[in-house]
């Protein structure tokens, strides 16, 4: 049949092989079931391995289906190893923009924050982890709707609540923010959800580019933008930069 991905039906077809029986399987085993050279079915079982499809008893080096096949029926999003691997990042962009860090995963309502770096000042402030801040008013939940259109769409549908004049609350104005998001890679909100504050987000992705959560800056509107209240293009590359390190440790290059 044209079209097809012989990749993708050679992976398809070692995952299957594994899932026919409960004992595990050599390299070999899996080549010459599948009628595969043994390089090529190493490199299959090296990438499903590295995603968490299949796992290798170092003893042994035979395989079995892997734990992240469970994840499949979820997100695929663990916050722990989210937060885990956002740590030194998010310190240092927080040391970098002079401002608080956030780091967020589309939940139930809303953004769930999962991590959070103070601004590096004396200044009082409060711990933010584990509160749920609104996704259509917000920069980091702007960068993870524009990647979760059944998210976007859901929620469009339910109705958008104002919180202050420059709310986006109709279904077009979401839209158009949103790919605005997905056109340039990350996304600016500017007394959205709050007056006299502004965020700045980008994504953070995991194996095949899936976007699993965000982490932006956020702080008043003089700081975070210029007199054209438009992000300050500094502050929007510490963020990218952050998003991109990130995403290199949660899935490779």
């Amino acid at each position: 049949m044209p079209g097809l991905i012989q990749s993708i039906e050679r992976s398809s077809a070692v995952l299957r092989l594994l899932a026919a029986g409960p004992g595990r399987l050599r390299v070999k085993e899996i080549a010459d079931a599948l009628g595969l050279p043994k390089s090529t079915a190493q490199s299959i079982l090296r990438t499903l391995t590295a995603i968490g499809f299949a796992e290798q008893d170092p003893r042994t080096a035979r395989y079995r289906l892997g734990r992240g096949l469970l994840d499949l029926a979820s997100t695929g999003l663990d916050a722990n190893q989210l937060r885990a691997g956002a740590l030194n990042w998010a310190d240092a962009l927080a040391s970098r923009s002079g401002e608080q860090v956030h780091v967020g995963a589309l939940g139930d309502g809303g953004v769930l924050i999962v991590h959070h770096v103070f601004r590096p000042d004396d200044s009082a402030q409060s711990m933010d982890t584990g509160s749920v801040v609104p996704a259509h008013a917000t920069a980091l939940g702007k960068v993870l709707l524009a990647y979760r259109a059944a998210a976007a769409e859901d929620l469009a549908g339910s109705g958008l609540d104002a919180y202050t004049r420059r709310t986006v609350t109709t279904r077009p104005a979401l839209a158009r923010a949103l790919a605005e998001t997905r056109a340039q890679g990350w996304s600016l909100s500017v007394e959205e959800w709050q007056a006299d504050r502004a965020g700045i987000a980008a994504p953070l992705r995991s194996y095949g580019g899936l976007v699993i959560g965000a982490i932006g800056i956020s702080g008043p509107v003089e700081r975070l933008c210029d007199t054209r209240r438009q992000a300050r293009p500094a502050l929007v590359e510490h963020v990218v930069a952050a998003a991109r390190a990130i995403t290199r440790d949660l899935a490779g290059p």
